[in-house]
């Protein structure tokens, strides 16, 4: 099924699925051209648009060798998915996140990302 005619929940979870493959192409297939990222408090976005998230995922994620993050809770309130994920593989110990991604016409159009620490 193309990323386009997934619910948000099933989104969520195909991008979830392709970083944990280290698919670039199946991952930045679930966002919107002019995606943002942010990492509140900061109220601007730390990676805008789909080519400079493909960029920062091929270089400092997808080629981690032990990178990979574990759903532990999800929560869907309309087009916004909730995502508490523990993430290894970025830093020596597991990363505690809380992922919000809000979708626009079938695609990712900005996450959220909350760490625990």
């Amino acid at each position: 099924m193309s990323p386009e005619r997934m619910t948000p929940e099933q989104l969520a979870q195909e991008q979830l699925d392709a970083y944990n493959e280290r698919n670039l192409e199946r991952f930045i297939a679930c966002y919107t051209e002019d995606v943002r990222l942010y990492r509140p408090p900061s109220s601007e976005p730390v990676i805008e648009g789909k080519a400079a998230l493909a960029a920062h995922y091929a270089a400092k994620r997808f080629n981690l060798p032990g990178l990979h993050a574990e759903l532990l809770g999800r929560l869907v309130v309309g087009n916004k998915v909730f995502d508490h994920e523990r993430v290894v593989g970025v830093q020596p110990e597991p990363m505690e996140v809380a992922a919000v991604y809000e979708v626009r016409d079938g695609l990712i159009a900005a996450c959220y990302f909350f760490n625990a620490s």
